[in-house]
Order: C-alpha cells, then sequence, then structure tokens
C-alpha cells in the first residue's frame, strides 16, 4: 500500500513540476523570445530545444509518463478509492501532456532547427512557430496542472469502509 502511495505521489509531483516549466514557457519565455530579433530568437530557441534534452528533464517528463501508466494499470486492476481521478488524471497528462510534445512540439522543434536564424524564410517560419509552438505549450501546460490537480485528489481519497 506503501508503494502506491509513493506512486501516487511521484505522480502528481512529476505532473505538477511539468506543469510549472510549461507554464513558465507560455507566460514568459516565448514572450522574451519573441521581443528579440527573429535570428537572435531563433538561435536561442535553437539552443533551448538542445539543452533541454537532458537526464534531468527527460526523467520529470517521461518518469512521469511511466508513472501515470503504471498508475492506469492498477487503476484498472484494483477498486481502489480514487481510482477514477488516477486513470483520468494519468490520462490526460499521457495525451494531454506527452502526447502533444512528441505530435506537436518536438515537430515544429525539428522544423526550427533546420532554419537558418538569419534568413528570411528563417523569420516567416519564426512568426509562425512562435504562435503554433505557444498554443500547442498552453495545451500541455494546463493538462499537467489539471492532471496533477486530480492525482492530487486521487491521492487523498480515502475509503470509507
Amino acid at each position: 500500500m506503501q508503494q502506491h502511495f509513493t506512486l501516487k505521489l511521484f505522480s502528481a509531483l512529476g505532473c505538477g513540476l511539468i506543469a510549472g516549466v510549461f507554464f513558465a514557457f507560455s507566460t514568459f519565455v516565448m514572450n522574451a523570445l519573441a521581443r528579440l530579433p527573429p535570428a537572435q530568437g531563433i538561435a536561442a530557441m535553437q539552443w533551448i530545444n538542445i539543452t533541454a534534452i537532458n537526464p534531468l528533464f527527460m526523467t520529470a517528463l517521461f518518469g512521469t509518463a511511466a508513472a501515470c501508466i503504471f498508475l492506469m494499470v492498477s487503476s484498472f486492476k484494483s477498486h481502489q478509492p480514487g481510482a477514477a481521478y488516477l486513470l483520468i488524471g494519468s490520462l490526460l497528462y499521457l495525451v494531454g501532456t506527452v502526447g502533444v510534445t512528441i505530435a506537436f512540439n518536438v515537430p515544429l522543434n525539428d522544423a526550427l532547427a533546420k532554419v537558418d536564424p538569419g534568413s528570411t524564410e528563417g523569420a516567416k517560419i519564426w512568426a509562425s512557430y512562435l504562435v503554433n509552438w505557444t498554443i500547442w505549450n498552453h495545451i500541455r501546460a494546463l493538462s499537467a496542472f489539471v492532471a496533477a490537480g486530480l492525482l492530487i485528489i486521487g491521492l487523498g481519497v480515502r475509503s470509507t469502509q
């Protein structure tokens, strides 16, 4: 039972941590990059995308996903109190945060990586990138935040038996 509590706690904290990272990007990092001349904004984001692929961030993002998968499986196997919150929160993180990252943000990052920051084409791609990447980032930040809330609720639900 203690292991299950630890898994729920780790998942909730991981979702909250990732929500905070994505929230920061949505609320001020992307705004700051948008205020730079396009060549500087592109170059900065290209470096951010390279340095984001590091063991700490990847463990937080995908370790939380793995924990959510285990929570989903255990929610199906047991009829524990709060199982619905754990299931929905885990699903929301997996689809709305990790799924959106893989399906939308990563392809946008990959396309930006190929751009020459000083080119006219680069400036056009950058204008579109800023809007589209930030919209998808809002979605994944909100998904991780709501997932954290649902997992916290699931963590707090106790059996009345």
